[in-house]
Order: C-alpha cells, then structure tokens, then sequence
C-alpha cells in the first residue's frame, strides 16, 4: 500500500504494537498500511457512511487482510468499547468535527492512550481544545502536498505547560524542532498576510481598518514563530 504524505504522516505517529481505531476510515488505506507494514496488532476502520466504508471492505479484502482489518458502520466513536483500542485516529475531516468526535466518544478517547489527529480546518483550536482536557501533545508533523499543507498531531493524557496564542497556531512540537515544512509555511503565510495588509491600506473604510488590525496581529505571530525556527 502507498501512502499519500499526509496519509503516511499519520500512520508514521503510530506505535508499534498499538491496537487502532481509524475514525472515517474513507478508502481503508491506513488500516491497510498499519497491518501490512505489521505495526498495528489490531485495527478497526469506522465510517459513519455505508459507501466509504463498502469501499474500505473491498480494499481490505484485496489486500488479503479481511481477516485481520475489522470494519464498523459508527457514527464517530458510538461503536467502539472504552478500552478495545489503545489509539484513535481521525484524520482528513475539519476541526470542528474531530472535536465533535472526541467529545462525544469521551469514554472511548478517556481509555486509550493516544489520539491522532490531522484536522484540516481549525487547527489552533483542536490544539487548545486538547490542552483545555488535560491532554498533551507529544508529537507533531508537517507535510507539503498538491499546494496544500497539513499537520498531524499525536496527544497522550496528561496537563502540559500553558501554550502561548502562537503555539497554539503553529505547534510547539514544531516549533521547538524547527521543522523545516512549517518554516516553508510561515515565509508563506508572512508574504500572503503582507499582500493583504497592502490592499487594504488603500481603503479607508472602518471595515477595513479593523480587518487591517486583524492582518498585522496575523504577521506579528507568523514573523514571531518564524524567527523562532529561522
């Protein structure tokens, strides 16, 4: 099984041994790498949908692995038992919806060790809404694929030091690693900020002055994180 990056950035977050629950599993290509790369004991693929999670059954029968690779029709963690799965994943669904998932599935979340999550919206509030629960994150990447970029974060129980507001927008795992992607990431994100700043300077419209105030606390933050790692 080839992986896409931000497939193989989640998969790459997975302890060896560890027993999975993939949320909205789609196409079932991680529970297919997880066991044919022999890191995961046991996986369960979840989808709330009939067709993805037909789709993930017909891919797991043509890997060989129907027999190792369990499928559930679930509405996020309704169908797992609090302590059949050590790790839960929930990758490629926005912000909002993994925060839905986890709050609601509490039990389940509460007895595993590891949650891992690649929200694609709202990233600075999964990020807080995991330290707001006492869970840690202790371990982050970043990828760069077809012009869009995504972060993955793995989050164990326990409290951690209070973040600052831009640790919360960038990661404190990849800012303390300087991880090269996120850098890429900033010098982008000051450049767009910095285009946006100069259009709307050239309007003098009490919207466009507070959007204008907006923008500069954008950079401030963007240009803080990225001297942090430069």
């Amino acid at each position: 099984m080839e992986l896409s990056n931000r497939l193989y950035a989640v998969a790459g977050l997975v302890t060896e041994g560890a027993s999975v629950a993939d949320v909205g599993t789609d196409h079932g290509y991680i529970p297919i790498y997880l066991k044919e790369q022999k890191i995961a004991e046991r996986v369960i693929a979840l989808d709330v949908n009939r067709g993805p999670l037909e789709r993930a059954r017909i891919h797991i029968e043509r890997a060989g692995l129907a027999d190792q690779i369990e499928t559930r029709l679930s509405d996020g963690l309704r169908r797992i038992i609090p302590g059949e799965v050590d790790t839960i994943i929930a990758a490629g669904m926005g912000g909002g919806l993994i925060r839905k998932i986890l709050e609601e599935g509490k039990a389940a979340v509460d007895a595993a060790s590891f949650c891992i999550l690649q929200p694609q919206s709202e990233i600075a509030r999964v990020r807080r809404y995991l330290a707001e629960r006492d869970m840690k994150i202790v371990e982050e990447d970043m990828v760069f694929e077809e012009g869009k970029y995504y972060t993955v974060m793995k989050a164990a129980h326990g409290p951690d030091a209070p973040y600052e507001k831009w640790e919360y927008l960038y990661g404190r795992c990849l800012l303390r690693e300087r991880h090269e992607v996120l850098k890429e990431y900033l010098s982008r994100e000051i450049q767009i900020r910095g285009k946006i700043l100069g259009q709307l300077k050239r309007s003098s419209s009490r919207k466009s002055k507070e959007r204008i105030r907006e923008v500069e606390r954008e950079i401030m933050y963007a240009q803080r994180a990225y001297d942090y790692v430069r």
